[in-house]
């Protein structure tokens, strides 16, 4: 794949590579974040919360589709081409989706468009931003890194509001909502030409078929908590605003602003918990944050009840991402590290195929209420369940941080050699607790 030399642990990994891609990563969440009105969209276009969770999913199938293909592209071509050809490709679909005078053959198209690009565009920054740092500190730049997300959700959020606040129902409010989309990300892809313009590319001599690695290598246990993110994804980020609409609300900008910033922040403040705490613990601490802002949901009746479910939803994200991300993708090879991080990405995607269609329906026949019901219900025995499969697992994270190798290294030194338990070695993965 295309990378850098891979610093280790003495070198300084928030370089000023580091915070252009953090810059990038803005620009490309507020872009999405001004979609988070495409249920509204559809609702104007005569839609029903069925019609919207229908086109996200024929659009994520899409997705899916590519991505596929989409990490042995960045393993077999670079970063760099993958990166700007997807950055292409999601500005057309931009286009269309702006253009698109009702629901029919246009919109589902622009919308699969936009989805494939999307995908393409974070599996190259993800897969990018993993080659400044050492093995140890993966899921610690990822975490960094992903706060950026968080800002451009901030930015995405309010703008959106704003729009909708300064202009009616009409096709022009839609027009400039998806116009400012398309041009963050134009901007975003003039940051990513300009991140990759020296980067050379190592193609492998050999890449396997996608069905191969994924067998290989994929940690079937991340599947799981893929799916339940996608889930919640799949509410937040499409079902959300009209939820504030039926309520009669000022907006979405007082929920993301709050879950914004509470991820932010916990993101700052765990970006190493991975190395102490563990990434199984961490996975079930996001899991129970998710479930429990869901069910808060159904207290909400004004907009600043939006805070406590934003918060615990904010703080679940946070958890979540990096683990998930550094787990699925850091049990490929390096060679194959873009494979690894686009089929993390495209299960996360899949479960949201496989639920915003149910949350649709369940939303028209049985309401809001409901739906946070079920989602909230079905993370919490997520959360057991995951809790269940990973209780006699240590997480090798913790055992290859220096600070622990230089503990195993007095414990050896003052331990009787007869009574140190043998420990398998498996990089990258985790270990059955003595």
């Amino acid at each position: 794949m295309t990378h850098a030399q891979r610093p280790d642990h003495s070198e300084r990994i928030y370089t000023r590579q580091f915070w252009l891609a953090f810059a990038a990563n803005v620009m490309l969440v507020t872009a999405n974040a001004l979609t988070f009105r495409f249920a509204e969209f559809v609702k104007f276009l005569g839609g029903t919360e069925g019609t919207t969770g229908f086109i996200v999913s024929v659009g994520l199938v899409g997705s899916l589709f590519f991505r596929a293909f989409l990490g042995q592209a960045i393993d077999h071509f670079g970063i760099r081409k993958v990166w700007i050809l997807c950055s292409v490709i999601n500005i057309t679909g931009s286009f269309l989706v702006l253009t698109a005078p009702d629901i029919g053959f246009q919109l589902y198209v622009a919308r699969i468009i936009f989805v494939i690009g999307l995908a393409g565009m974070f599996a190259s920054s993800v897969s990018h931003i993993q080659s400044f740092a050492p093995v140890h500190r993966r899921t610690e730049i990822i975490g960094t890194f992903g706060a950026s997300g968080f800002v451009g959700m901030i930015c995405g959020a309010q703008l959106g509001d704003f729009i909708f606040h300064s202009f009616p129902a009409n096709p022009t409010l839609f027009h400039v909502l998806f116009g400012m989309s398309l041009a963050f990300s134009v901007l975003h892809m003039c940051l990513a030409l300009w991140l990759t313009k020296r980067e050379r590319h190592d193609r492998p001599t050999f890449t396997p078929p996608i069905h191969k690695l994924m067998f290989r290598y994929w940690p079937g246990r991340v599947l799981l908590v893929a799916i339940l993110m996608g889930m919640g994804f799949g509410v937040t980020m499409t079902f959300l605003t009209r939820y504030s609409t039926e309520l009669g609300l000022g907006g979405i900008r007082t929920f993301f602003t709050a879950y914004a910033v509470t991820a932010f922040t916990v993101r700052l403040i765990a970006r190493q918990w991975s190395r102490t705490v563990g990434r199984h613990r961490l996975i079930i601490m996001g899991l129970t944050g998710h479930a429990i802002g869901h069910f808060l949901m159904t207290f909400v009746t004004s907009d600043w009840q939006f805070i406590p479910p934003a918060m615990c939803l904010g703080f679940g994200h946070a958890l979540l991402f990096p683990c998930v991300i550094s787990m699925g993708a850091g049990s490929f090879p390096e060679q194959y590290r873009g494979s690894g991080t686009a089929i993390t990405l495209a299960a996360i995607d899949f479960g949201t195929i496989l639920t915003a269609p149910f949350l649709g329906w369940m939303i028209d026949h049985y309401g809001f209420y409901s739906m946070f019901y079920c989602v909230s219900g079905s993370l919490f025995i997520g959360a057991i369940t995951y809790s269940a499969i990973t209780s006699r697992l240590i997480d090798t994270d913790i055992e290859t941080t220096p600070s622990r190798v230089r503990k195993l290294d007095r414990k050896i030194l003052t331990t009787p050699s007869d009574s140190i338990p043998p420990v398998a070695n498996h990089a990258e993965s985790c270990q059955m607790r003595p």
